[in-house]
C-alpha cells in the first residue's frame, strides 16, 4: 500500500524557492557572467571617472580664475578686442578662449557674461545675444544682467516684443536687484514701440507706484500720457 505523500510546510516551501531562485540566479550568472562583469566593472569605472571629473571640474576652475584675472584689465579699460582676443604677446588669453576652454566652471560662466558685454560694446548683437543666454550663474544680479543685456540685444536688432518680454523678466526676477526701476521702463518703453500701448502703460503706472523714488520716475507721467493716448 502506497503511502500518502506528505504535505510540504510552507517554510519549506519558502526554502525550495530560495534554493531555486538561487540556482537560476547562479545559473544565469555563469550564462551570462561577460555580462554581469562587464556591468561590474563600468559601475566601477563610472565612480573611478566622477572623482576624476570632480577633480578635473576644481583644477579648470582655478585655471579659468587665473586666466579671467589676468585678461579682466583689458575689459576694465575698456579694450574690448583684446579682451576677446587676448594679448598674446604677453601670453595673455582672451575671454573667448576661456570661454571656449573652461565654459561650464564658475570662472568660465562670469567669462561668459564679460565676452557677452564685449560683444555688445562691438555692437555684435547677435553674438552678444548668444553669450548673454549662455549665461548660467547663481548671482542673482549678473543673472539679471545677462538678461537684461539679452534684452538689449532683441531691441538693438529692433524685435521689440521679445525686448519687451524680456526686460520685463528681469525687471521682476530679483526685486533688490538695484536696475529693477529701469529693466521695467525699458520693458514699458518697448512694448510702447511694439504696439502695446495698455501693456506699456500698465508698467509705466506700476513704476509710478513703487519705484517712486527711481530717476526714470522723474517724467514718467509723460510716458503714461503717451501709453494711454
Amino acid at each position: 500500500m502506497l503511502k500518502p505523500k506528505k504535505k510540504i510546510s510552507k517554510r519549506e516551501i519558502k526554502e525550495d524557492k530560495l534554493v531555486t531562485s538561487y540556482f537560476e540566479a547562479t545559473t544565469w550568472y555563469q550564462a551570462n557572467k561577460k555580462i554581469v562583469n562587464g556591468v561590474l566593472t563600468g559601475i566601477v569605472i563610472l565612480a573611478v571617472v566622477s572623482v576624476v571629473y570632480m577633480n578635473n571640474v576644481s583644477l579648470n576652475d582655478t585655471k579659468a580664475t587665473s586666466e579671467l584675472g589676468k585678461i579682466s584689465p583689458y575689459y576694465d579699460q575698456g579694450k574690448y578686442e583684446v579682451a576677446i582676443n587676448g594679448n598674446l604677446q604677453d601670453n595673455v588669453r582672451g575671454l573667448q578662449a576661456i570661454v571656449d576652454d573652461y565654459g561650464s566652471t564658475k570662472a568660465g560662466e562670469l567669462a561668459t557674461f564679460y565676452l557677452a558685454n564685449c560683444y555688445f560694446a562691438q555692437a555684435d548683437y547677435d553674438k552678444a545675444l548668444k553669450y548673454f543666454l549662455d549665461v548660467d550663474v547663481s548671482n542673482e544680479l549678473i543673472s539679471v544682467s545677462s538678461i537684461a543685456g539679452a534684452a538689449a540685444c532683441y531691441e538693438a536688432q529692433g524685435n521689440y516684443e521679445k525686448a519687451a518680454s524680456t526686460f520685463e523678466k528681469a525687471a521682476f526676477k530679483y526685486a533688490k536687484d538695484v536696475n529693477a526701476a529701469d529693466n521695467m521702463f525699458h520693458a514699458a518703453k518697448n512694448y510702447l514701440l511694439a504696439g502695446s500701448k495698455e501693456k506699456a502703460a500698465e508698467l509705466f503706472k506700476k513704476i509710478k507706484k513703487d519705484h517712486q523714488t527711481a530717476a526714470i520716475a522723474r517724467d514718467i507721467d509723460r510716458w503714461i500720457a503717451e501709453a494711454s493716448s
